[in-house]
């Protein structure tokens, strides 16, 4: 074996630019599978980590058919008792014309209650939220984001100023900080926004009423997602005849599940045009092979007159195929790595590192060298086969 690898090295150093672009297939095919999986595996754990941490506590409840039993503000109320629940926000929005003196622009209004901060992780920056008398007295306040702010009213500090929305006044009580950490708060900090009283909202709308179909549920401090899950679609079972498709309970561990299962479609489909890339590289493999065992045929023939059998052939032929992709293989391992850490650098600004992926680089190896042994072993069998009197005589 050892005899068969000095050969082999031998005749692949003898023709260095010939064996290069033979093993250029491979190093093509390597980059591509352990560059393009490594990049999908870097933006899906990108993807999941941004995912996790926007809002991942918080579960979305939405009612298509409430079976002539609607949900009130009284029953969230009794509900937010239950073991495994924490807290339970209504909320509901319309699109209305906010405006302040001269100034006027479109402005989203959420209507909801004094638990909806705490669950959506809101932070007021100046003032204060709405509280649970708000909601009981139908009061007109709002808290507005600071865009709303700058952009209706002219400058941030505008706690006590009076905003018009529809025409209604509404007292400024408090202005939200920008907020990154829930994944509802990143899409709305730089909107026109406003928060006000679920109550207040039914007077300024006419699409709301008291009946809630929409609502958000905590888990209660030390339980976990899957409780406060399981707590919150017993009750909806309960209430709506036992039809699940009366409701929809929808978590951040769903939307994750779902971006995992694409990200995966991905990869695998990146990895088989890798694949076919390997393939094409094992072809001219073993082409070249073909050309190598006709140039050696007279050498062929001299060792299998001194004595050489037909198992020595097949195996120097063999290893000297799976020496050129594993030479190769470790090539495109080395430049996927260089070619990962500069796009590491270029993507440094967007906070995603990629790096080489162990697993794929043991699946690269292991399909180098699977493609080595059977791209090679025709030659190398083609080789082995040959009659020693038919070798010598060969006149190429």
């Amino acid at each position: 074996m050892i005899q068969s690898f000095k050969m082999a090295m031998k005749s692949i150093l003898s023709n260095k630019l010939r064996s290069f672009l033979t093993m250029l297939g491979i190093i093509i095919g390597v980059m591509a599978l352990v560059v393009l999986v490594s990049i999908a595996n870097g933006a899906t754990s990108s993807v999941t980590n941004s995912i996790s941490s926007l809002g991942s506590n918080l579960l979305t409840v939405t009612v298509s058919d409430d079976k002539g039993v609607p949900l009130r503000q009284s029953t969230l109320e009794e509900w937010a008792e239950t073991d495994g629940i924490g807290e339970i926000a209504p909320y509901a929005q319309a699109s209305v014309t906010g405006k302040y003196g001269t100034t006027s622009d479109t402005v989203t209004v959420y209507g909801t209650t004094a638990a909806y901060a705490d669950i959506q992780e809101l932070t007021v920056d100046l003032g204060r939220y709405i509280k649970t008398t708000d909601v009981e007295n139908n009061s007109y306040v709002c808290v507005i984001s600071k865009a709303a702010a700058t952009e209706l009213i002219g400058y941030e500090d505008c706690v006590g100023q009076v905003l018009s929305l529809n025409g209604m006044k509404f007292t400024v009580v408090g202005v939200l900080q920008d907020n990154d950490t829930s994944l509802t708060s990143v899409f709305r900090s730089n909107s026109l926004v406003a928060y006000i009283p679920y109550t207040t909202l039914m007077r300024l709308s006419s699409d709301v009423s008291s009946n809630i179909t929409s609502f958000y549920v905590s888990a209660e401090e030390g339980g976990t997602m899957d409780e406060a899950e399981t707590a919150v679609t017993a009750l909806l079972m309960d209430r709506f005849e036992q039809d699940d498709d009366a409701f929809d309970v929808n978590s951040q561990d769903a939307l994750e599940s779902t971006t995992g299962s694409i990200t995966s479609v991905l990869e695998l489909l990146l990895g088989g045009i890798a694949g076919i890339s390997l393939i094409v590289g094992g072809i001219g493999i073993m082409n070249i092979m073909l050309v190598t065992v006709t140039e050696r045929t007279k050498e062929i023939g001299i060792r299998k007159a001194v004595g050489a059998g037909r198992g020595v052939i097949l195996r120097q032929f063999l290893v000297e195929a799976i020496m050129i992709c594993m030479l190769g293989c470790i090539m495109g391992i080395v430049l996927s790595w260089i070619i990962l850490q500069l796009i590491s650098v270029v993507a440094s600004s967007l906070s995603v590192t990629f790096s080489l992926d162990g697993g794929v680089v043991l699946i690269a190896v292991g399909f180098c060298f699977f493609i080595g042994i059977v791209f090679g072993l025709y030659p190398a069998n083609k080789a082995a086969k040959m009659k020693p009197i038919d070798a010598l005589h060969y006149g190429g």
